[in-house]
């Protein structure tokens, strides 16, 4: 896998002038400027669009003419969860419809009373997990854990448009001092996620096949979950027609006796939510070093 500089996509600018559109003009307003925006990213962000270009081409197998229109329809459905999620939590959360796909699954996890490991991954919009988790009235208590790359003059404004997420979250540290934050919320039966089809410069991973071609993965999540027995479940957030949103959460069906086992489970649960909503996977970069491999004629 390319290397991930772990930080997110846009600009202040960008995201007030969004919020000014929800506000003044409406969603659907909002919507129709996306589709100038997705256009200049297609022009003015050439890595990400080559990269995305190969996702379609070279690992979703598309014809060249309909990869190049899936790139298009990518940017335009990144920006339209982002604009959602703005929107929903400034008060149009009415035009949306919730599944919550899997909720017996939580439930009968936090009934083992080991807390939980859920592995999502870098699509769909699992910043709108608090609305799921509210409106099932569900007793889980959600921590994130992510790193600390994100903007924060993005991550503050979007906090003082939309409010303070009521997940949690647990950063990593050079220190590691969040490994003893997450002992702590798996003793309180809380539930750790992580985004795990990416790793940071410097972390242990495995190399696994995903897609037709081997990636490295972090090994941590893997191995937390394996070494302390902590039950597992894949969950993903997918947009669909119609303002509806998605909730799965699938239980890691078999036995896994090893951290790479486990990953071997989670990637074939990927693998299966991104052939059903190709558009909605975000990693805009060169995932599996399809230039490199070009380059050296492979």
């Amino acid at each position: 896998m390319a290397n991930w500089h772990g930080k997110s996509r846009g600009t202040v600018l960008g995201l007030r002038i969004y919020v000014w559109i929800i506000k003044t003009f409406g969603l659907y307003a909002s919507y129709f400027v996306l589709l100038f925006v997705a256009a200049y990213f297609i022009v003015f962000s050439f890595s990400s669009t080559k990269s995305t270009y190969y996702l379609f081409r070279r690992r979703l197998n598309y014809s060249a003419i309909s990869a190049a229109l899936n790139v298009y329809r990518s940017y335009f459905t990144f920006g339209r969860i982002q604009l959602d999620r703005v929107a929903i939590s400034a008060g149009l959360k009415e035009k949306y419809t919730f599944e919550f796909d899997g909720i017996q699954n939580i439930k009968n996890l936090l009934k083992q009373k080991k807390g939980g490991i859920l592995l999502t991954a870098h699509m769909g919009n699992f910043n709108l997990a608090r609305h799921f988790f509210d409106n099932e009235h569900n007793p889980a208590v959600v921590n994130l854990v992510m790193t600390d790359f994100e903007h924060q003059q993005i991550k503050n404004y979007l906090e003082s448009v939309t409010g303070k997420s009521t997940l949690k979250t647990i950063v990593l540290k050079d220190d590691l001092s969040h490994i003893f934050k997450m002992n702590e919320a798996l003793k309180r039966n809380e539930l750790l996620v992580f985004a795990a089809d990416r790793y940071l410069k410097g972390s242990k991973t495995y190399i696994q096949e995903f897609m037709r071609k081997e990636v490295q993965f972090p090994q941590g999540p893997f191995k937390l979950a394996q070494r302390n027995n902590i039950p597992v479940l894949f969950v993903h957030i997918m947009r669909e027609k119609n303002f509806h949103y998605h909730f799965y959460a699938r239980p890691a069906q078999e036995n896994a006796n090893s951290g790479k086992e486990l990953l071997k489970l989670y990637l074939q649960n990927l693998e299966e939510m991104l052939r059903k909503y190709p558009q909605q996977w975000y990693n805009y970069y060169d995932y599996w070093n399809d230039f490199k491999s070009k380059n050296n004629g492979r």
